[in-house]
C-alpha cells in the first residue's frame, strides 16, 4: 500500500491509534515498538476492537485487507504525517527551545484561537512520534497548527522539521538542558538552531527574542523575521513591569497582567503577543487571552493548600531553569520561604558540577529551609538538608512538619515526581 493510498484511508476518519487500550473506531492502528513493548503483538486485537487497518512491521499474522505489513511502522507513520501536512491548508508554527516550550505553545494557541481554527501539540507530545501525531490531528478546517518540537541530541530538530515543514518558527531559549545528549551547551545551541536553519534555508518566517544575543546574531542578516525587544525600537517593544510574583507587562500603553509567575515567563508571553500581532489579532483580544491563561500540569502552578502557598514547578528541571526559578523565588516578597529541589537528569559528565552549583546558590540565598532530594543532590558538599530518596524525605517531613503559612517552591525533573510532596504536607 502506498502512502497516498494509506492517506485516503486516513481521510475517512482522521483517526490514528497506537495503543489498544485506547482504540478509536475506524482508526488506523500503528504497531509501534519500544524497549518494553511491541505493538505488532496487538495488531489483531486492534482490528477486533474497531480499528480499520493495522500497520505492522513484523510478520506475526497473515497479511490481509486489514493487516498491512510495512518495513518500518514508525517510519510509515512519519511519512503519512508529512504527506498529510503537504496536502492540508493549515499553516504550521514550530516551537523549540531548552525551557518554556510547552507554556509558550499554550500561550500562542490561546491567542491565535481567538480568531483562527487552530490545533496544537497535546501536552508535550513533541518527539519523533508526537510530532507526526500532532500533524495528523490537522482537520480540513484547521487554519493554524502549533507544533512543539523537543530534542535531546543534535539532528533531531532537523529531522522533525523534515516531517512538519514549518512555515513559521520560534526558539524560546538556549539553556543547559539534555547536556548529555547534546554534548554540552554549544551542542544545545547547534541542535536547537536547526529550526532556524530550516526556516532561513527555505525562506520562511522567523519569530525571535531580539534581546537574546544568540538569536539576534544568528538571524542578523535574515530579512523574514519579526521580533520583540524591551529596548531595540526596530522590533516590537514590550516592557516588563513586574514579576512579583506574576508577570505584568506593557504593550502599546496597555498593561497585561498574566497569571504566570517568574521573570522567565516574560519572554513566553512576548512570543505569544508578537505571534498574535503578526496574525493580525487585535491587542484587546491578545490581552484577554494572556490574562485568562492559567498554567497547569505542574508548570509554575500556584496552589494554596492547608495554610501553605505553593509554587509547583515539578514538570521539568535543568540548570538554567533551576537558577531562574531560584532567583524568582528569592525576589518574591514572602516570609518563611521553603525550598524543595529534586535532581536534574540527562546532564552527563556535567551532573556533579551542576548539582553542586545549584546547591551553592540555594545556600547563598538564605531561605528559611532548603531540602535537596535525589542521589545527585545527596552527593553535593553542603550543609543543607539532603535526602537520597523521596521516601527518606517523606519520613523526615512526617516527623518535622513544615510550618504553616510558609511559601514553598517545589522544583525538579519529571522523573522525581515531586508533586508527591503535596500529599505529604
Amino acid at each position: 500500500m502506498t502512502i497516498e493510498e494509506l492517506h485516503s484511508h486516513f481521510l475517512r476518519s482522521f483517526k490514528i491509534s497506537t495503543d489498544t487500550r485506547k482504540i478509536n473506531d475506524n482508526s488506523i492502528f500503528f504497531a509501534l515498538k519500544g524497549e518494553k513493548f511491541n505493538g505488532n503483538l496487538y495488531a489483531e486485537e486492534a482490528i477486533s476492537q474497531g480499528a480499520h487497518l493495522a500497520i505492522v512491521d513484523e510478520d506475526l499474522f497473515p497479511e490481509n485487507d486489514n493487516v498491512i505489513l510495512v518495513k518500518d511502522a514508525l517510519n510509515t507513520l512519519q511519512q503519512l504525517a508529512n504527506f498529510h501536512r503537504q496536502h492540508c491548508k493549515a499553516k504550521v508554527i514550530s516551537i523549540t527551545g531548552s525551557n518554556g516550550k510547552t507554556t509558550t505553545k499554550e500561550l500562542i494557541h490561546t491567542v491565535l484561537k481567538k480568531q483562527y481554527k487552530t490545533i496544537a501539540t497535546k501536552g508535550n507530545l513533541n518527539n519523533h512520534i508526537g510530532v507526526p501525531l500532532t500533524l495528523l490531528s490537522i482537520k480540513k478546517n484547521t487554519e493554524i497548527a502549533i507544533v512543539e518540537m523537543g530534542a535531546n541530541h543534535k539532528e533531531e530538530i532537523a529531522f522533525l522539521c523534515s516531517i512538519a515543514e514549518p512555515d513559521y518558527g520560534y526558539i524560546t531559549n538556549f539553556g543547559k538542558a539534555h547536556l548529555e545528549g547534546f554534548g554540552g551547551i554549544e551542542g544545545v545551541i547547534q541542535g536547537k538552531s536547526e529550526l532556524y536553519n530550516y526556516l532561513t534555508t527555505n525562506q520562511k518566517q522567523v519569530f525571535l527574542n531580539a534581546d537574546d544575543p544568540i538569536q539576534k546574531n544568528k538571524l542578523s542578516n535574515y530579512i523574514k523575521k519579526y521580533g520583540f525587544s524591551q529596548k531595540q525600537t526596530q522590533y516590537y517593544t514590550i516592557e516588563l513591569l513586574s514579576s512579583n510574583p506574576f508577570v505584568t507587562l506593557k504593550v502599546e500603553n496597555n498593561t497585561i497582567e498574566s497569571q504566570l509567575i517568574g521573570k522567565y515567563n516574560f519572554t513566553n508571553c512576548c512570543a505569544a503577543i508578537i505571534t498574535g500581532k503578526y496574525f493580525s489579532i487585535p491587542l484587546p483580544q491578545i490581552k484577554d487571552a494572556i490574562e485568562g491563561y492559567v498554567p497547569e500540569n505542574n508548570r509554575s502552578q500556584i496552589i494554596k493548600k492547608k495554610g501553605y502557598k505553593i509554587i509547583l514547578d515539578a514538570y521539568n528541571a535543568n540548570p538554567t531553569s533551576m537558577i531562574a526559578a531560584l532567583e524568582n523565588f528569592n525576589n518574591i516578597k514572602e516570609d518563611n520561604k521553603v525550598l524543595f529541589l529534586g535532581d536534574m537528569f540527562e546532564l552527563g559528565s556535567s551532573s556533579n558540577m551542576e548539582h553542586q552549583n545549584i546547591a551553592d546558590i540555594a545556600q547563598e540565598l538564605n531561605f528559611k529551609s532548603v531540602y535537596l532530594i535525589g542521589e545527585n543532590f545527596y552527593q553535593t558538599r553542603t550543609s543543607l538538608k539532603k535526602f537520597a530518596t523521596f521516601e527518606n524525605l517523606k519520613t523526615y517531613l512526617k516527623q518535622n512538619k513544615v510550618p504553616k503559612k510558609s511559601s514553598l517552591l517545589i522544583k525538579g525533573s519529571r522523573g522525581m515526581a515531586l508533586e508527591r510532596i503535596l500529599d505529604v504536607l
